[in-house]
This record gives structure tokens, C-alpha cells and sequence, in this order.
């Protein structure tokens, strides 16, 4: 059977090659890079403890240094599966979601016409060339230079001109024995209506050749010279050769870039690609004169796992950027996403980069946001919630907005984040009205700024912030008091997000103090934070009763106490992320007995979690041989023991 056209191309652009070995080996994640689709595992082909057996995935290409087996997609699931070419084409088609084609018996005739009108094409990129050098492209030329656009860069891109003629090209390509019908299916003439010669599709144009991740030319893109022309850029129509909506501009070189490291950048027009390019930014593309396709994000994660959407600092292009997350928002998943960077009002990349170089671009890219800040903002930018019915209006637009998202983790986490804009944008409550106003000319009394001890107070915190708080401010007085167990808390450490400031700014200094004395540790604690702060820590409730906080230098109490509490952290979050999955699938089409079960099952949990931090903070006492024992506790059995007493007339107990 033959395959049609572009088929097989289409079926390795959706395949993920480390999707596929990945279910047959176990990746060593100290050699991988899966940010870069750099893979290594132990080959499947033959026995071996080392991983030798690399996978490139944005080639989609795989080699063993060892036994050399080597292929792509298609290859490894023929070896692996025990299968021929078409029954591997069957089963990669079935992952991708493409249908297999019927049975074609033209496909080698329909294979020859493709590889005909791409060389069509390439003929019409060298004509367009040598019309930007004559004469008759010093306009052209003009405008590019006025642009910034030097010679080298024209000639790397293949930058040309369209005369302002019916048939400029038409006729060079008959001269050059082109046939009509190969012309007119390139996308480059069309037939008249009135019955004479095909005319040219582009005039009076700058070309910009559209090449695909093979480096074909496929179409064109036209910039009119002409002001006053209805369509400033005019792209070829949909051909054998040509889908928009399947193909970014600069795509090619673009992945080679990003696989270099460079980050992958999604600018709207050519021009502003080429900007990007020539400032240093190899891995930029932009959709093709229309809104970003579903095809396009998913060829974008192909490339990077977080593509930097740069758009124009304007409401077109604040819009722009609402349609896509629109559009990505049910394709998420785990480690795929986007980060939004807005360009300066007024301005696009190439702007920037003229009026402040690479380095504006620079600051612009590092300050790009997440998606569910972008997210936010849309719902909320201009809006006013002062009733109770706005705000549950809010609510449940964004509520459906991330009920979009599949992956119930990613879900979950969306709605913290938004949990805690939606705290900070709520968090201000109107003064009272003054005594004896009219209501319609109402006179509110100014509220006094909060003190220094009221913000620092947890009655001004909510609940679930308060459980966090309370045992990062025991873990880092605990490490404080014992820097030697930094080194062996590192990693749990550098993942606790201390939602409060000064808990932050602790244990960065912590961190950055590694393998200092204790003295010299608390010096620079101080000298971050400030003396006062650090008293204030250690002086409050939870922190002084802590069982290591009694026993200053005592390391081993000191590893217990922070293990126990960062076991603890964890546990809570779970507990809460369950939760809040549970009531999600609750409030989705299916609630079934496992979500009731599961919410139980959370809740249970949350309670023992609270009875322990009701337990770290009662007072203790030291007996005589140095162990804590709870003071309740103590106060209970001397009661018991003394009532006991009581009933045997005052007879001393025995002692055991």
C-alpha cells in the first residue's frame, strides 16, 4: 500500500519519540535532559546495566552506542513490536489520532507532482532574489535598510521582490519550461476569470520564502509597498504543498536553536522574526498571517515545553494573547505550558530591539508571565466586585476556564494560584460608614494603617496559611540553631516556598551560608534580616515551646524536630490537594462513591494532621533524665496517681 503525500511527514511531527521508547525502557534521569529531549536508558535491543542507548527527540532519531541500533519511530516499534512498516504506520497513526489512509494507487504519482512543485518554488525564490538586486527592487531595498535589514540577512532568508507586473513570473517560469499546470498548483498564478493569460499572485511585493521543518519552500509571504494596497501581507493560498495552519515561520531553524538551549519565542510577523534571529534569539517563529492553530501550539511543545508568547504591546495584541490561552488551555498537561511576554505599549520586537537592542528584549522575556496570571487578568482587569454577585460571577468563569484543563494535578494547582489572587483582590474590606450620614451622601471613616505587630499577627492570615507558616517558622529557627543540618535538609529546603517574607529571606540565607560556623551564620542571619526579626521568631509561641529550642546545640533533637515538621508540611499539602480534587470532581458531571470515599478518606487525614500540630504545641517539661514530657500529660498521671493514693487510706504506692 502507498501512503499519500505528507503523510508520514504529518505522522513524525505528532510523534513523540521518547513517548514511544519510554514504554519500553527506564530513563536514567541523572544523564536525560527532558527539557532539551536529550534521553539515555539502558538499550532495549540488548542486555547491558549501562544507558548507552541515546534519543533525540526533536530529530526523532534514537542510536545505541553499543550494539549501533539506530532508526526513528517507526523503526523502533517495528523491532520492538515484531511488526512490518505498515502495521508500525497502523499502530504510531492510532497513538497520533490520524487515520489511515485508504488505499491509493495514485500516491507515487501524487509523491512526484510534490517533489515537482517544490522545485517550482525554488525556482521562484532565486527569481524574486534577483529582482530585489535590479533596479527595479530599489524601493524594496529602501524600505529594507530603513528597517535594518543588511544584505547578509536578506540573503539568509532568502528576502525578494515581486515587480509590479501581471505576469513578471509567469512568464520567466514558461521560458523556463514550467509547465502551466505546475505554476498555477504552486500557488504562484492564477487563472484569469475573463478568459486570458494566468496572472501573478504577488506584485509589487517583498517576499518572504516559507520554508517547512525540512527546509522546503512551500509558499510565500508578501509585504505590499503600495500604502494604499487593501492587504498589507498576503500569504500563497493552501496548496498540495502548503496548510497554514500546519507550518510556522522559520520553523527549521528555530528547533535547531531551541535544542542548542536557546529559549523558543512566538512573535506575530516576519519581520519581527528576523529581528529576533539577527539580535541573538535563533529559536523565534511566528504562526502564518492567522491566529495560533492547535496544530501549531502542539508542534511549538514539540520544540520547547514552555514557548515564550512575545506579542505586541497593544490591545490587538493583548487580545491575541486571550485567544490563544483559549486554545491551550484543554491541550495541557504536566510540563506543557506557555509564558506570555508583552511587549512595551506600542511597540513589537522589532521596535524594541531598534529602539534598545537585545537587551530590551532581554528584560522583557524574563519578565514574561504565567499563563494563569494572563488567565486572571483577562477575568478581572476593569471590572469592579463589590457584591456578593459579582464575585460568585467570577467564580464561575473561573471555574469553567480551568475545568477545561484534563490533567486533574494541573487543575488542582491552577486553582490554588487563582485561590490566592482571588485572597489578595478580595482581602480589602470597605470602612464603616460614619455615624448619622445619609446613606446617598455617605462619609467613611479613614482606617488607621495596621501596626508592624498586627501584620506579623496570624489572626490576619487564613487557615490553611497558618499550618504552613507555623512549621516553616519551627524548621528554620530549628536549622538556625543547628547550621551543620542545612547540607542534609538542602533539598526540602530549597522546595519550601515560605509564603512569608522574612521566612524566605531566612532560609535563602540559610542556603547561601552553606557550610559556614554557626556564629558566623547567625552574623549573616542578622545582618539579612535584621536582629529584631530574628528575636521575634524565636519569641514566638510555637518556636520558644519547641522541645529544640530547649536545648540549644542539641543536633540530634534538632534533625528530629525538622524532619518530623517537613514530614508534616508535606502531608498537610497532599491533604489539601486531595481535598480540593475531591470537591472539583464533586462539582464536575461524575460524583461517584470513590470521590465520596476519597474526600473521607483527605478529611481523616487533615484531622490527624491537626491533632499533631495541637500536640507539637503544648508545654513541656524536662524530667531528670533529660526527656520531654508533655505537661498535661504530667499533670493527668500525678492526679491519677494521687486519687489513687486517696482510695488506699494514704498508703504510699509501691514503686515499680
Amino acid at each position: 500500500m502507498s501512503l499519500p503525500p505528507g503523510f508520514l511527514d504529518e505522522l513524525r511531527t505528532r510523534t513523540s519519540l521518547s513517548r514511544v521508547v519510554g514504554r519500553k525502557v527506564m530513563w536514567d534521569t541523572r544523564k536525560s535532559n527532558q527539557g532539551k529531549g536529550d534521553m539515555w536508558a539502558p538499550c532495549p535491543f540488548h542486555q547491558e546495566k549501562s544507558a548507552s542507548f541515546h534519543v533525540d527527540d526533536r530529530k526523532g532519531f534514537y542510536y545505541c552506542f553499543g550494539c549501533h541500533a539506530k532508526g526513528d519511530a517507526i523503526s523502533f516499534v517495528r523491532e520492538t513490536e515484531n511488526v512490518d512498516f505498515m502495521e508500525a504506520i497502523a499502530i504510531l497513526a492510532a497513538e497520533a489520532g490520524m487515520p489511515m489512509p485508504e488505499r491509493d494507487p495514485q500516491a507515487q504519482v501524487k509523491a512526484d507532482r510534490r517533489t515537482q512543485l517544490a522545485e517550482v518554488m525554488d525556482m521562484a525564490v532565486a527569481f524574486y532574489a534577483l529582482q530585489l538586486k535590479t533596479a527595479g527592487g530599489s524601493a524594496a531595498r529602501t524600505y529594507l535598510d530603513r528597517r535594518g535589514m543588511s544584505e547578509p540577512t536578506r540573503d539568509r532568508f532568502g528576502i525578494g521582490f515581486a515587480p509590479d507586473g501581471w505576469q513578471s513570473l509567469w512568464d520567466h517560469l514558461r521560458g523556463k519550461g514550467v509547465d502551466e499546470g505546475l505554476i498555477l498548483g504552486a500557488g504562484l498564478a492564477k487563472a484569469s476569470s475573463k478568459g486570458g493569460k494566468p496572472y501573478d499572485v504577488f506584485r509589487n511585493r517583498i517576499m518572504f520564502p516559507i520554508r517547512d521543518a525540512r527546509d522546503r519552500c512551500i509558499a510565500f509571504g508578501g509585504r505590499a509597498m503600495d500604502p494604499d494596497d487593501s492587504a498589507k501581507y498576503l500569504n500563497s493560498p493552501e496548496t498540495e504543498l502548503f496548510d497554514k495552519g500546519r507550518n510556522l515561520y522559520n520553523h527549521g531553524p528555530a528547533r535547531t536553536a531551541a535544542g542548542k538551549g536557546q529559549p523558543l519565542i512566538v512573535a506575530e510577523g516576519y519581520m519581527d522574526v528576523i529581528a529576533l534571529v539577527e539580535a541573538g534569539f535563533g529559536a523565534a517563529v511566528a504562526p502564518l498571517g492567522t491566529a495560533v492553530t492547535e496544530t501549531q501550539l502542539q508542534l511549538l511543545w514539540r520544540i520547547s515545553d514552555e514557548p515564550l508568547v512575545a506579542l505586541d504591546g497593544d490591545t490587538a495584541g493583548i487580545r491575541a494573547a486571550y485567544r490563544v490561552i483559549d486554545l491551550a488551555l484543554p491541550l495541557l498537561e504536566s510540563g506543557k505550558s506557555l509564558r506570555f511576554a508583552l511587549m512595551p505599549e506600542g511597540k513589537d520586537p522589532d521596535d524594541l530591539i531598534r529602539a534598545e537592542g537585545a537587551g530590551g528584549v532581554q528584560k522583557v522575556l524574563e519578565a514574561a508571565v504565567p499563563m494563569v496570571r494572563l488567565l486572571w487578568q483577562r477575568e478581572t482587569e476593569g471590572k469592579v466586585f463589590d457584591s456578593p454577585e459579582r464575585k460568585a460571577a467570577l467564580d464561575k468563569v473561573l471555574r469553567d476556564r480551568i475545568r477545561q484543563i484534563p490533567d486533574p494535578s494541573l487543575r488542582s494547582h491552577y486553582g490554588e494560584d487563582i485561590k490566592q489572587m482571588r485572597w489578595a483582590l478580595f482581602r480589602q474590606r470597605p470602612a464603616k460608614r460614619s455615624q448619622g450620614a445619609p446613606w446617598g451622601k455617605t462619609r467613611w471613616n479613614v482606617p488607621l494603617p495596621p501596626s508592624a505587630s498586627a501584620k506579623s499577627s496570624l489572626l490576619v492570615l487564613a487557615g490553611e496559611q497558618v499550618q504552613e507558616q507555623l512549621r516553616e517558622a519551627v524548621i528554620l529557627a530549628a536549622l538556625l540553631s543547628a547550621p551543620d543540618l542545612v547540607e542534609e535538609f538542602e533539598p526540602q529546603l530549597e522546595s519550601m516556598p515560605c509564603s512569608d517574607p522574612v521566612h524566605r529571606d531566612l532560609r535563602d540565607c540559610l542556603l547561601r551560608a552553606l557550610g559556614q560556623d554557626p556564629v558566623e551564620v547567625r552574623r549573616l542571619a542578622e545582618e539579612a534580616l535584621g536582629a529584631q526579626a530574628l528575636e521575634t521568631l524565636y519569641a514566638a509561641r510555637h518556636v520558644a515551646l519547641n522541645p529544640c529550642m530547649r536545648k540549644p546545640g542539641d543536633t540530634d533533637l534538632a534533625r528530629m524536630t525538622v524532619a518530623e515538621e517537613l514530614a508534616k508540611l508535606e502531608a498537610h499539602r497532599r491533604q489539601v490537594l486531595g481535598i480540593a480534587e475531591g470537591i472539583e470532581d464533586l462539582r464536575g458531571d461524575v460524583a461517584d462513591e470513590s470521590v465520596t470515599w476519597r474526600l473521607g478518606q483527605a478529611a481523616e487525614a487533615r484531622s490527624f494532621a491537626e491533632r499533631a500540630q495541637q500536640e507539637d504545641s503544648s508545654d513541656y517539661v524536662t524530667a531528670e533524665n533529660g526527656v520531654q514530657l508533655d505537661a498535661d500529660e504530667v499533670r493527668r498521671s500525678r492526679a491519677l496517681f494521687e486519687s489513687l493514693d486517696a482510695t488506699r487510706g494514704g498508703k504510699p504506692r509501691r514503686s515499680h
